[in-house]
C-alpha cells in the first residue's frame, strides 16, 4: 500500500519542483545552468532526472551530483599551475569541460553512484589518474609537484606514429594521421582511438586531433574509458571504485581488492602493477591523496595499502599493456 503513497507523493514534489524556480548553479562555478529535479516511480524503483546535469530518468540521478560537491573552485585547487604560462596547455583545460562532459556519464552512475562520500572519492580517483598522466611537475616545481596535472593535452615529442597494421581492416590508419597519446587520460593507437571515437560517435580514426582541440571531448573520453571494461569478463574501473565488482576466489588469490589500485590494474596492467614499489604507480597514489586533501575528503579516506596500492596484485589480463590506451605520459 506504501508504493502507490509514495508514487502520489513523488509525483506531487516534481510538479511543484517543476513549478517552483529553477536552481541554479553559483555563478562561482563559471556556468548559470539549471538543475530541475524530476522524481518518479518505475515498476518501483525511485528514479529522477536533473536537467541538464543528470538527463533521463536514472536512480543515480536521485543522488548528489557531481557539481554538488566539486565545483570550480575546487578543479582551480586541484589544478592550480595548469595556465601556468610554462604550461603546455594554458588555456584548454578548465572546468565547465569536465562537468559538461561527466554529464553524459552521470545517468550511469559516475561521480553518483552511492552516497556523496563515495561520489567524491570517485571524481578524486579519476582525477587522480588525469592529473598524473597529464603532469608536468617536477620535484622543485613551483607550489610542488602535485599542483601541475592538465599541464599536458598531448605527447610533445611522439617517437612514432602508433600505426598498427594488425588492425588495418578494422581501424585502418588515416593517411598521415598519427595516433600519439592525447586528452585526459592519454589514448594511443589507431585501434583505441577507433573503439573510442565509435563509443562517442565521433570519427576519431580519421581524425585524431578532434582529442587535442577540444577539452570536453577528451575529458569524455577519458570518462568513458574509465566506465568501460576494457574486456567482456573484466569490469571497468569505475566498477571497482564503487564496488559493483565483487572479487573471486581467483581475485583474492590474486591479491586484487576493490579500490585504487584495482583501477590501476585494469587501466594499466603489468606496466605499473604487480612490480612491487612502482614510480609511476606511486605518482599516481600521490595524486589522488593529495585531491582527496584538497577536496575535504581526507586522503584516509583512501583506505590502507593494500587497496590503494596495486603492487602485489597480479594483473587481470598479462597482455593488457599491449592494449592499453596509453602506454606512457604525454609528458614524455
Amino acid at each position: 500500500m506504501e508504493a502507490p503513497k509514495w508514487s502520489f507523493l513523488a509525483a506531487a514534489i516534481a510538479a511543484a519542483l517543476l513549478l517552483s524556480p529553477l536552481a541554479v548553479i553559483g555563478e562561482e562555478d563559471g556556468a548559470a545552468a539549471t538543475k530541475p529535479t524530476v522524481v518518479k516511480m518505475v515498476k518501483g524503483k525511485k528514479v529522477c532526472s536533473k536537467g541538464w546535469e543528470c538527463k533521463g530518468l536514472s536512480e543515480y540521478c536521485c543522488n548528489h551530483t557531481i557539481s554538488d560537491y566539486f565545483q570550480a573552485y575546487q578543479f582551480e585547487n586541484l589544478f592550480s599551475k595548469r595556465n601556468s604560462p610554462v604550461a603546455h596547455a594554458a588555456g584548454f583545460w578548465d572546468y565547465h569541460s569536465f562537468i559538461t562532459a561527466a554529464a553524459e556519464y552521470q545517468p550511469h552512475g559516475f561521480g553518483t553512484t552511492g552516497a556523496k562520500l563515495t561520489g567524491m572519492k570517485e571524481v578524486a580517483a579519476f582525477l587522480g589518474h588525469v592529473g598524473s598522466k597529464t603532469s608536468c611537475g617536477y620535484g622543485v616545481a613551483t607550489g610542488g609537484p602535485l599542483a601541475w596535472g592538465l599541464c599536458y593535452n598531448k605527447e610533445m615529442s611522439p617517437s612514432q606514429y602508433y600505426c598498427d597494421d594488425y588492425f588495418k581492416y578494422t581501424y585502418p590508419c588515416s593517411p598521415g594521421a598519427a595516433y600519439y597519446g592525447r586528452g585526459a587520460i592519454p589514448i594511443y593507437w589507431n585501434y583505441n582511438y577507433g573503439k573510442t571515437g565509435e563509443a562517442l560517435k565521433v570519427d576519431l580514426l580519421n581524425h585524431p586531433e578532434y582529442i587535442e582541440n577540444n577539452a570536453t571531448l577528451a575529458f569524455q573520453a577519458a570518462i568513458w574509458r574509465w566506465m568501460t571494461p576494457a574486456k567482456k569478463h573484466q569490469p571497468s574501473a569505475h566498477d571497482v571504485f564503487v564496488g559493483n565488482w565483487k572479487p573471486t576466489r581467483n581475485d583474492t588469490l590474486a591479491k586484487r581488492v576493490p579500490g585504487f589500485g584495482a583501477t590501476m590494474n585494469l587501466l594499466y596492467g603489468e606496466e605499473v602493477c604487480g612490480k612491487g614499489d612502482d614510480e609511476h604507480m606511486n605518482n599516481m597514489i600521490s595524486h589522488y591523496q593529495y585531491y582527496l586533501d584538497l577536496m575535504g575528503v581526507g586522503r584516509e579516506e583512501a583506505g590502507p595499502h593494500e587497496v590503494v596500492s596495486c603492487g602485489e596484485q597480479a594483473t587481470f589480463d598479462p597482455s593488457s599493456s599491449s592494449s592499453s590506451s596509453s602506454s606512457s605520459s604525454s609528458s614524455s
